[in-house]
């Protein structure tokens, strides 16, 4: 299957039709409804597909469960040479996923070439090397009588489902420790951004992946998504995306006793002390607020602020947020693109224009530019309350509200004031102060004097409403692990010692 963005030029509208689905090595052309991919900068087609059907679902897992043994047993040294090839090819296909992913999202062209791509990349080479670091607990006597040891082995086949903020990280951070632990994948994109996704499971085949080991289909949740996390013959579920929707998703894997890892929203705490250095808090605040345009589950989205450099902070955040440059996605002064859909823009809209009446004061944004697309200005709220709509439910858009707080007791109440736990940051310069942050702020990433960088060695994942397990490092491949105890007898007598709680007469 040739790329979508060899074939289409999409600054000039370019359109294609691809298959939607990779099953067992090869492009499907399914027979599900019609389907067209936006791009949220014009709002026009920039491909057309089928969307995969529930058949298709059975059809991929029966590819992922028959590929399952033969990569199970390969060895963690042919894996890590496979993932490493595919590093290799992606790097080299570097501008085509770049092309695709902007076009289907609308993300700013910088923001792909220099974090979504090689990021993606870069990870792929962690799991190539984290392969070849597969360990279990080392044989030893824990009973007189016997040998103890640790296997860990493959948990099967994994169904995972992505969301369309990052269509390509997403993928990559759910199929490479997957793949690396000896998993098959069936990989559901949103329908939406399907393109990096189909082009990911293409380059894997060049780089040697066996036929079967990664199939994607696309298609619609509440139809292939239910048909896949509900799948009998699925060991495992993965799943990025809405609190709400993942929540539907563990009912569904419950079913059938799947495993499930789900990464989901978020709510972000930004806690600066009178401490902090403010120019640092201001910069970090917008580029945290507005990245990805707010579509981001650890975007800084709740601003707590030290009562004493509020006023300034607010100010501060105004002007910044004010210079931020909205625009064509392939210009690369453009900071901040649009929003996925027209949709999901009135939905955005609809929850900053009711902030005035729970009590915040619009102090920028709040208005789509005159451009077409689903663009959005960077919103800043000041002095919401906290029972506001605003304050306590993800937006996902770039918007960012603001209240005070008295003394450090109350910033972290404030902070953990919240039924999320994914990610957070506390900006101060007293190390006590930052440690006790770190320490007291429940969240799955607490970062001290930034916010939002991430790195594939470190894990990502929440608690609460953000969801359980981990995604990236060496921790994530524990999701996909299963651990085996194998104890064997070293004594060779027939009439064990234990036996005589069985038997009345030795």
């Amino acid at each position: 299957m040739e790329s979508v963005a060899s074939r289409a030029d999409f600054r000039y509208g370019g359109r294609v039709s691809v298959p939607s689905s990779w099953i067992n090595g090869h492009p499907v052309a399914t027979s599900g409804e019609m389907h067209r991919v936006i791009n949220p900068a014009t709002g026009s087609a920039i491909a057309d597909l089928a969307l995969a059907t529930p058949a298709d679902v059975d059809a991929s897992v029966s590819a992922a469960r028959a590929a399952g043994p033969a990569w199970a047993s390969s060895t963690p040294a042919d894996r890590s040479a496979v993932l490493a090839r595919l590093a290799t090819v992606m790097a080299a296909n570097a501008d085509t996923l770049v092309a695709e992913e902007v076009a289907q999202t609308g993300k700013p062209v910088r923001l792909a070439t220099e974090f979504d791509v090689p990021g993606s990349i870069d990870n792929v080479e962690f799991f190539a090397g984290a392969a070849r670091h597969l360990e279990g607990k080392a044989t030893a006597e824990y009973s007189a009588d016997h040998t103890s040891s640790i296997r860990r082995e493959a948990a099967g086949v994994v169904a995972t489902i992505t969301p369309w903020n990052y269509p390509l990280q997403m993928a990559v951070w759910k199929v490479l420790p997957a793949l690396a632990a000896g998993c098959t994948v069936v990989i559901k994109p949103s329908e939406l951004t399907p393109l990096t996704t189909l082009t990911l499971a293409r380059l894997a085949a060049e780089a040697g992946l066996p036929d079967g080991v990664l199939n994607v289909v696309t298609g619609r949740g509440d139809d292939v998504g239910s048909a896949l996390v509900g799948h009998p013959d699925v060991d495992l579920v993965t799943f990025t995306g809405s609190t709400a929707v993942g929540r539907k998703v563990m009912a569904a894997a419950a079913v059938h006793g799947h495993r499930t890892q789900l990464e989901l929203g978020g709510k972000a705490p930004f806690v600066v002390f009178d401490d902090a250095d403010l120019d640092a808090a201001i910069q970090g605040a917008v580029a945290g607020a507005i990245i990805n345009s707010g579509q981001d589950c650890t975007a800084a989205t709740r601003a707590i602020v030290a009562r004493d450099v509020y006023d300034d902070f607010v100010a501060g955040v105004g002007e910044v947020m004010n210079k931020v440059v909205v625009g064509d996605p392939l210009d690369p002064n453009t900071d901040i693109g649009p929003l996925i859909s027209a949709a999901h823009r009135a939905r955005v809209s609809s929850i900053v224009d009711r902030a005035p009446a729970q009590g915040g004061r619009i102090v920028t944004g709040a208005s789509s530019p005159d451009l077409p697309g689903s663009f959005y200005r960077p919103t800043l709220i000041a002095d919401v309350a906290e029972t506001s709509e605003a304050y306590r439910d993800e937006i996902f858009g770039p918007v960012l509200t603001v209240r005070s707080f008295t003394d450090d007791d109350d910033g972290l109440r404030q902070a953990n004031d919240t039924a999320y736990g994914l990610a957070a940051s506390a900006w101060t310069r007293d190390v006590y102060r930052a440690q006790r942050a770190s320490r007291e702020i429940k969240s799955g990433c607490v970062w001290i004097n930034d916010h939002i960088p991430i790195i594939s060695e470190m894990p990502h994942g929440g608690f609460g409403a953000s969801g359980f397990g981990k995604d990236m490092s060496d921790y994530s491949l524990e999701e996909y692990l299963t651990v085996k105890h194998v104890m064997s007898d070293i004594t060779g007598v027939s009439d064990k010692d234990w036996h005589r709680i069985i038997f009345a007469k030795r």
